[in-house]
């Protein structure tokens, strides 16, 4: 009998306890946040992925009323950061800063990740958009794209592009450019675009493709030609330099981003919460003029359309790392 008392006794307090849990997690995300959000950004202090982390901190911090701490996790072209988003407990006191690196190029050239870039994070929202451009060094005699492509045809590796490293996002996407203009350039690695940018300028190599916003000095010092951007539309910079879609290589895409993401299983008031206050920010004057001094674009998208995009360029990259045979360890 008493057996059967405590075994009874025991299931009651367990239900018990599972209704206080079920309980707990509905009103402890609708007291969120409560106390400090750790933002991981997947890259080094000082690059344009931590600006961007830091302005979105110091806004959206604002409109959460709770500070937004950013946390630099460099390493493995990001991969290191967005590992430890993914590991993290899934409340909403750790996000990260995902780029179209994190959750586009760098899946496909990768052979081992320890994240799923779809399966491991909820989307919060993407932020905003990343131009770059197609540049080339000034004597180099191509005076736009239709130009260049027609001295690279016939001449397998007699141009040369240069790029932050293989693998990178500047690599892939200067192979998927070579493969839908049928042309054949030969590929100059670095360590890190700073070197890269200084060779082409310096004329060692002739083309790169960068972030607008780390190249636009360059350009408007005669130090590079652009040829395009890659962007969804002509930057308001370089209003007489064309997209890639103008020149009718629509598959190249509309160029990189940054967003936020949350480990997978977040709850979704959490989400909803952050998603609010994305979209507050970047709707705010002051936020839209900061971003445009920066050479970005404020571009929201919500989870749902944030995920679309992500899932379009993985299997873009995915593609283009099979065509070109990309793959590293």
């Amino acid at each position: 009998m008493s057996r059967r008392f405590f075994g009874c006794s025991a299931r009651i307090a367990l239900a018990g306890v599972c209704a206080a849990l079920s309980f707990a997690g509905p009103a402890h995300a609708a007291d969120y946040p409560s106390r400090p959000i750790k933002l991981v950004v997947p890259f080094a202090a000082g690059g344009s992925t931590d600006i961007v982390a830091r302005l979105v901190a110091e806004y959206a911090g604002r409109d959460l009323k709770q500070t937004i701490v950013v946390e630099n996790k460099a390493g493995a072209g990001g991969s290191l950061g967005m590992e430890q988003v993914a590991r993290s407990t899934a409340d909403g006191y750790t996000i990260g800063m995902a780029t179209m690196s994190t959750h586009g190029s760098n899946p496909a050239v990768y052979r081992k990740m320890n994240y799923d870039p779809l399966k491991d994070f909820e989307p919060v929202a993407n932020v905003l958009a990343v131009p770059s451009i197609f540049a080339i060094n000034p004597q180099v005699p191509a005076k736009n794209m239709a130009e260049f492509v027609a001295l690279a045809k016939g001449q397998a590796d007699k141009y040369s592009f240069a790029s932050p490293g293989v693998g990178s996002l500047g690599h892939v996407n200067i192979e998927n450019f070579m493969m839908l203009a049928g042309i054949k350039l030969l590929h100059v690695p670095y360590r890190g675009a700073g070197p890269a940018l200084n060779d082409v300028m310096g004329g060692q190599v002739d083309a790169i493709t960068d972030n607008l916003s780390s190249t636009l000095p360059q350009v408007l010092g005669g130090k590079l030609r652009p040829l395009a951007v890659l962007g969804a539309e002509r930057s308001p910079l370089l209003p007489d330099v064309p997209t890639y879609i103008e020149l009718g290589y629509p598959d190249m895409g509309t160029g990189g981003w940054y967003g936020l993401v949350a480990p997978a299983r977040t709850p979704q008031p959490v989400l909803d919460t952050l998603n609010r206050a994305v979209a507050g920010i970047m709707a705010d004057p002051q936020v839209q003029r900061a971003v445009t001094d920066l050479a970005l674009e404020p571009v929201y998208l919500d989870g749902a359309a944030f995920t679309a995009r992500m899932r379009q360029e993985l299997q873009t990259f995915g593609e283009v790392g099979r065509r070109a045979n990309i793959k590293l360890d």
